[in-house]
């Protein structure tokens, strides 16, 4: 039986010992994917370690990214599979953009979304 995109990318993560993995559902929310998964590496080097791997245990697999971006400074590495969206960070990168509580939010609690300048104004 084939894995499924979600069961490759996790264990991808797993192999080179990502922090932290986070899968969120997020068909609810938008058409452009289904599923997020955040993960962070503990420095440069590993966060891109954990996108390679990404990709050749998803190759392996059968599935061929649509893209890789963020490689060049190995921050934030943004993993697309159409379906599913994997970000790896380091975790101060992590922490500052709070993908988990960002896509969490719902319209019924849009009072806690942050907002910009003075009285809410961009």
């Amino acid at each position: 039986m084939r894995k499924t995109i979600e069961e490759i990318v996790v264990g991808a993560l797993e192999d080179v010992k990502a922090v932290d993995i986070a899968l969120i559902d997020v068909r609810s929310l938008t058409g452009i994917m289904d599923t997020m998964i955040v993960a962070s590496g503990n420095s440069s080097r590993q966060v891109k370690a954990l996108a390679n791997n990404l990709v050749v245990d998803a190759k392996t697999a059968g599935y061929t990214p649509i893209g890789v971006e963020g490689d060049d400074t190995s921050e934030w590495i943004l993993v697309d599979f159409g379906d599913l969206v994997a970000h790896i960070m380091l975790p101060a990168t992590r922490q500052f953009y709070d993908l988990e509580r960002l896509w969490s939010l719902r319209p019924e609690n849009a009072d806690e979304i942050p907002t910009v300048g003075a009285e809410g104004a961009p």
